[in-house]
């Protein structure tokens, strides 16, 4: 019993990521005129705070897009079954889990595992369990539903949920990311 609290002390604090690290995060837009504004550095003392403006869809085959990326310290989510989330979003937020079966290495359906967080203007956190998340109702026929591979998962996706469709503008801002 002691043995078991203490294994799961020493992944709590290995995992647990309450000071960001400027180097394990990004963002990326789409080509098509998508756009992302910070006041540099992207990263400052306690928080991560970015602003999206996204294009509506292009076309057919041109889907525009914006993502805050948090690359995972062990590029994996091995000994990880939840994820809590300290932030701010004016927009629900989207949480993907970036694997690469189906990214640009794999299927490139890009019908990432995600789950949706509501909106909010005040600090909150909140707790996920990764048997929450599902791949989006818009998933290709085609793409073979290979579940969460933890080795496989590299980054998590915070995305602003704006309708293809119309697009729109959104911004988040994010305290803490603990993977627990």
């Amino acid at each position: 019993m002691k043995l078991k609290v203490l294994v799961a002390v020493l992944l709590t604090s290995v995992y647990a990521h309450g000071e960001l690290n400027p180097a394990d995060w990004r963002y990326a837009t789409d080509p098509h005129g998508s756009t992302a504004s910070y006041s540099p550095p992207l990263v400052k003392q306690d928080e991560v705070a970015i602003s999206f403006v996204r294009v509506p869809r292009v076309d057919a085959q041109n889907n525009s897009w914006v993502e805050l990326i948090y690359d995972l310290p062990n590029q994996s989510l091995q000994g990880v079954d939840s994820l809590k989330l300290t932030y701010q979003s004016d927009k629900p937020l989207v949480i993907k889990l970036s694997q690469k079966e189906y990214g640009g290495d794999g299927d490139k359906s890009y019908a990432h595992y995600q789950t949706l967080l509501p909106s909010t203007p005040d600090w909150q956190t909140l707790s996920v369990k990764l048997e929450d998340f599902s791949r989006p109702d818009w998933t290709p026929a085609w793409s073979a539903d290979k579940g969460i591979v933890k080795d496989s998962v590299s980054a998590l996706y915070f995305v602003p949920d704006l309708t293809d469709e119309e697009g729109g503008e959104a911004w988040i801002k994010i305290k803490a990311v603990e993977l627990q």
